[in-house]
């Protein structure tokens, strides 16, 4: 897994820029509900909150646990890749889902 603040950072940028592109989209485009821009940019929140928290695992094993060392590394390895494409899955579900929903509130002659 890539280093934890910096995968935090990424997408806490993510959202932002998503939610950004929210706030763009209400203010200027005329005739869209602003009321559903809204549940889309606090979907956006929710999203980052999760994943955020989804970033914070540690490996529940210590050395001891194992024959050697090799066989630790090995399963903590295992373990955080594990992680990391569980969370990537997360991400690119979620924010499809939130894509689809913005790109539903736009009028036709702006999609």
């Amino acid at each position: 897994m890539a280093n934890k603040r910096n995968l935090k950072k990424a997408i806490r940028f993510a959202c932002g820029d998503m939610a950004g592109e929210c706030i763009f989209a209400e203010n200027t485009i005329e005739g869209t509900d602003v009321a559903a821009w809204d549940q889309i940019i606090l979907d956006i929140a929710l999203l980052q909150e999760e994943a955020v928290n989804r970033v914070s695992v540690s490996f529940d094993k210590v050395p001891r646990d194992f024959e050697n060392k090799k066989d630790y590394n090995k399963a903590r390895r295992t373990y955080f890749k594990a992680v990391e494409k569980a969370l990537a899955e997360y991400m690119h579900t979620e924010t499809e889902q939130i894509v689809t929903a913005m790109n539903a509130l736009l009028p036709k002659g702006k999609k």
